[in-house]
């Protein structure tokens, strides 16, 4: 049943976590700008560094879900003195972990670029990119970490101030570096790299300034954590960290995919799944207010509450993507004409961005249930669920339609329409069935 309370709850956790997704697309798009004035060959290593980064940050990503879910259990069940340790025992798994990561990632660079992009001249900007980015892998990962203490607490209007202070400050400082002056000269790719890493460092320490102002009396860095809790800690981040990295991953076959078909099939793809990845930011934004109500309601005690709040935010997340999808099949011409000038290429990517109007209506089940079952500390069973749907389902299916029976993109995304409708409804399925309930973290 619909409530307006529970939704404006859900709204005001949601709202903040959304717009600072939106504000780091629009970074993105600013930063193309930026290095785009430098030629294509810059602006692709700079594209293909970044992927890079993100790779090596996914294999650490699941501190941050693993500090939410834990921070909001307590702070449902009202134990406030202690709700910060998680937090602490994140933050020592990172500078164990992040230091040798970020040392390999330096002495592998040119090895990991290589793999990636067969281009000599797109590995020199790549790399360069890469190896500065690379040394701001701890503030990066630290970051996550604070956020997911303070979603946990209900707090996520902060994460949304100091993502637009740390944004405006990166800005500012490619613009400064990338082009010189005031006594620096031009730096180009490796001024976009400093300017991101520099900011990144910046918006860290204003988390940990926060931090330390706010949650000392919560235990935050004066309590040291159990080995149970570390343990805990490293067991819960683990299978998310597992799961981002191998969907990077999956994103490289992919487009190895469509690049044997055809060039065209490389320069639509990435439009489209460009698009979906920004269109589905609303309902990521909603299913991390569904890991903390979750996870609040379940430290609290309340299990039936819990179960409706999954429901709550799916359904908000429902209305919201279906609303996103309807020019998407209405006028697939018109958008894709924004970013394709050739009458082919938007041609081949008609039908295609219909289908992925579908998918993302379709979509919201799945990346709600996915972090509200994360909320419930049932990681292991997310990351076994998506990991099949899409190595053992969707990739194959899409080699041997879209290139073994020669069907194309247009096979490919047909393959993927049902892979979608197959995840929604698996991951409604293990909400339904509730072991998550049973989960003690």
């Amino acid at each position: 049943m619909f409530s307006l309370t529970r939704s404006r709850q859900v709204l005001g956790l949601a709202l903040p976590m959304m717009g600072g997704m939106l504000s780091q697309s629009v970074l993105n798009l600013v930063d193309a700008a930026l290095v785009g004035r430098l030629g294509e060959e810059p602006l692709a290593g700079v594209g293909l560094g970044g992927y890079a980064v993100f790779m090596i940050t996914a294999l650490l990503m699941g501190l941050g879900s693993s500090v939410q879910s834990q921070v909001a259990r307590r702070h449902g069940a009202r134990q406030y003195a202690i709700r910060a340790l998680p937090l602490n025992a994140a933050m020592l798994w990172a500078l164990v972990l992040v230091l040798p990561l970020t040392w390999v990632g330096w002495l592998e660079s040119e090895r990991l670029i290589s793999w990636l992009n067969p281009s000599t001249e797109v590995q020199g900007y790549a790399k360069a990119y890469f190896e500065w980015r690379i040394l701001a892998l701890l503030p990066v990962i630290l970051t996550l970490c604070f956020r997911g203490y303070w979603h946990g607490v209900h707090q996520s209007g902060l994460y949304l101030r100091i993502v637009l202070l740390t944004h405006g400050l990166n800005i500012l400082l490619s613009v400064w570096l990338i082009h010189g002056g005031w006594g620096i000269p031009p730096l180009g790719v490796v001024g976009a790299a400093l300017g991101t890493s520099l900011s990144v460092t910046f918006g860290a320490l204003l988390w940990a300034g926060l931090t330390w102002r706010r949650a000392c009396p919560s235990g935050f860095f004066f309590q040291l954590p159990s080995w149970a809790l570390m343990q805990r800690t490293l067991r819960l981040a683990l299978p998310h960290s597992v799961q981002q990295f191998l969907f990077a991953v999956s994103y490289v076959v992919l487009f190895w995919f469509l690049g044997q078909i055809n060039t065209a099939s490389v320069a639509v793809g990435h439009v489209l799944v460009h698009l979906s990845l920004l269109l589905i930011l609303p309902a990521v934004g909603l299913g991390m207010a569904a890991m903390t109500l979750v996870g609040n309601s379940l430290g609290a005690n309340k299990k039936e509450e819990a179960h409706r709040w999954g429901w709550e935010v799916m359904r908000i997340a429902s209305g919201l993507l279906a609303i996103l999808a309807v020019p998407m099949l209405l006028i697939p011409e018109v958008i894709l004409g924004f970013f394709l000038h050739d009458p082919e290429l938007i041609a081949l990517g008609r039908v295609p961005l219909m289908l992925t109007g579908i998918m993302i209506a379709l979509d919201a089940s799945a990346i709600v249930f996915n972090q509200a079952l994360q909320g419930a500390g049932a990681q292991k069973q997310v990351m076994q669920l998506s990991l099949t749907l899409q190595w053992l389902v969707f990739l194959p299916l899409a080699w041997w339609v879209g290139l073994y029976l020669g069907y194309g993109l247009l096979g490919i995304w047909s393959v993927q329409l049902i892979y979608r409708l197959l995840n929604s409804s698996a991951f409604i399925l293990l909400w339904q069935r509730r072991r998550w309930q049973q989960i003690h973290i």
